[in-house]
């Protein structure tokens, strides 16, 4: 609310005219000032008041605004919405005075110091008046701005701006590290744990939509665009709009202000990439450009700060992998269709290894090769077969699939039964002896490259090349080495009737149908051939070899009741 002061006598300027000062007080509290009260918004304004009663007493002023950003950095003026405001208002002459508590409250960037007190508002004639430390008043000392003590202390506050930037960055980076959030507000489906603001928990009242997300998505082959529309007929918000709806954003800003509370398939396709919901903390995939540029920008997944096993999780790791192997497939619909088709994804050519595409003729659907299909007869055959052919050919071979998968159960469960059980990996041993054996090799040529350098058998650049060449193979070979060493581990755990490959294919064992759910959990890829047979790649391989192996090396030992060998 606008005050006005008069005083009973005109204050001459240059002997001509007398001014009326608007004045705007501008206050600025950031998150760095933590609880300093002597930079609090209170405090501020009480000392800007008693300094305009004290100064102004014999002038005529209209105090025009407060304009207050509390909890803003002061390193850029983009995201000041009150400074812009003053800006704004001083553009469009409402302001010509400017009153602040110290340089630091308007600016912590040197460079828009400087840009803001000798460009702009001199050319908006407007007055600019800092009360303490410096004090400056560029009406009754115009030449104050080019004394050395102003951008003097301009620089010193930008410089405190970057340690303060610094110190914070690395506080975050620490807390990253350790799992612990730092973000404003938690992810969709959480919220932050009342007793540790660093911790997350689940939202009873969101975690059930992120689980309909994934379960619409990966069981009911919904396509995010279709998954987006449900949501909004079910008259769900989405997160920011959420978010608003329960206090945590106090003001429809950016993604608010033109937010309509829907969802979209990009919302839904975010939901559906966050490890968060296998309870992982995944920061810093965003980061700002500088302090002074507060610009964000994508980071490489490479530089994100993952750490598993943080909170509780919503989804679990099976269903979120689904998810994640199916958003990479070419898995697009019809139009009007809100339902990816039967295949989507699966269907590849035997030959060629290029998608099958999806076409009908005469009512019935066939899928043919799209090499064959979009490059020319001569790049690749038709591959082509009729759909409820191909429906019934995977429905058969998964069966049979399933058969074996039994016939491993039984055999694991008699192994497992009986006195004495390997499970020494005779294929894994060998391919240990061979890289170990490799790897030897290597550093020997290593340890010895020095010294045929010295005896001039090899020039300094043959020496150079030859032994970044071989370091790149041993730390290929250790990497290998490590690998097989981790799969070892694992053989020697042995395999049991819960093992999860098994477990997958079991509780199908009466199928009669395919669904989209199923082909998802157990199919990688369904390779078709020009003569119409067709191969499946399942998923679990590493298991499946796994399982094989173990019974392969038991066999030989297992007895059954009367001392028959199983052959």
């Amino acid at each position: 609310m606008a005050r006005i002061r008069r005083s009973s006598l005109p204050i001459q300027l240059n002997g001509k005219k007398y001014i009326i000062w608007r004045i705007a007080v501008y206050i600025r509290l950031s998150k760095d000032d933590g609880n300093d009260e002597s930079m609090s918004i209170t405090n501020q304004r009480k000392i800007i008041l008693e300094f305009i009663e004290d100064k102004f007493g014999d002038e005529d002023y209209v105090l025009v605004d407060f304009y207050i950003d509390d909890g803003r950095s002061g390193t850029t003026e983009e995201t000041r919405p009150d400074f812009q405001r003053m800006v704004g208002d001083i553009e469009a002459g409402k302001v010509n005075c400017v009153i602040c508590k110290t340089l630091s409250r308007c600016f912590r960037n040197y460079s828009d110091q400087g840009r803001f007190l000798e460009q702009f508002l001199p050319a908006h004639r407007c007055r600019f008046i800092a009360t303490s430390n410096p004090y400056v008043d560029t009406y009754a000392d115009p030449d104050c701005t080019s004394n050395m003590e102003i951008p003097i202390n301009g620089l010193m506050n930008d410089r405190y701006a970057a340690k303060t930037s610094a110190d914070v960055r690395r506080t975050f980076d620490t807390k990253r590290r350790r799992g612990e959030f730092i973000g404003a507000f938690a992810p969709y489906g959480y919220l932050k744990d009342p007793e540790n603001k660093n911790a997350l928990v689940i939202d009873e009242d969101t975690a059930p939509i992120v689980r309909d997300i994934f379960h619409w998505f990966v069981h009911e082959g919904m396509k995010p665009t279709s998954i987006a529309k449900r949501l909004n007929t079910l008259g769900i918000l989405n997160p920011s709009a959420h978010k608003y709806k329960i206090g945590l954003l106090h003001q429809k800003g950016h993604r608010g202000r033109d937010n309509d509370g829907l969802w979209t398939h990009k919302t839904v396709r975010d939901v559906l990439r966050n490890q968060v919901y296998i309870g992982s903390m995944v920061q810093g995939r965003q980061a700002i450009i500088s302090y002074k540029v507060h610009k964000r920008y994508e980071t490489d997944p490479e530089d994100w700060y993952v750490v598993e096993n943080t909170h509780e999780p919503i989804i679990d790791r099976p269903l979120f992998d689904k998810a994640q192997g199916l958003l990479q497939r070419d898995t697009r619909v019809a139009p009007g269709r809100q339902n990816v088709y039967l295949f989507s994804g699966f269907l590849r050519c035997a030959d060629c290894g290029k998608a099958m595409i999806r076409g009908r003729s005469k009512n019935f659907t066939y899928y043919t090769c799209r090499t064959y299909k979009e490059k020319g007869k001569d790049k690749c055959t038709r591959h082509s077969m009729r759909g409820d052919v191909l429906e019934q050919a995977v429905l058969v071979t998964i069966q049979k699939q399933i058969e074996l998968v039994a016939s491993l159960s039984e055999l694991v469960e008699e192994i497992n039964n009986a006195p004495v059980v390997s499970t020494k990996s005779n294929r894994l041993n060998a391919l240990m002896r061979q890289k170990t054996q490799e790897l030897d090799k290597t550093n020997s040529l290593l340890d010895g490259l020095y010294m045929d350098m010295k005896a001039g058998d090899i020039t300094r650049e043959q020496y150079r090349r030859m032994r970044e060449k071989l370091e790149q193979q041993a730390a290929q070979l250790r990497s290998e080495v490590s690998h097989i060493q981790e799969e070892q581990d694992t053989a020697a755990q042995g395999i049991s009737t819960g093992n999860p490959y098994l477990n997958a294919f079991l509780k199908h064992r009466n199928i009669q149908s395919l669904s989209r759910g199923l082909l998802v959990e157990l199919v990688k890829f369904i390779y078709i051939h020009e003569d119409g047979s067709i191969d499946i790649e399942f998923n679990f391989q590493d298991q499946y070899r796994r399982i094989v192996e173990f019974v392969e090396n038991n066999q030989k030992e297992l007895y059954v009741l009367g001392g028959k060998a199983v052959s």
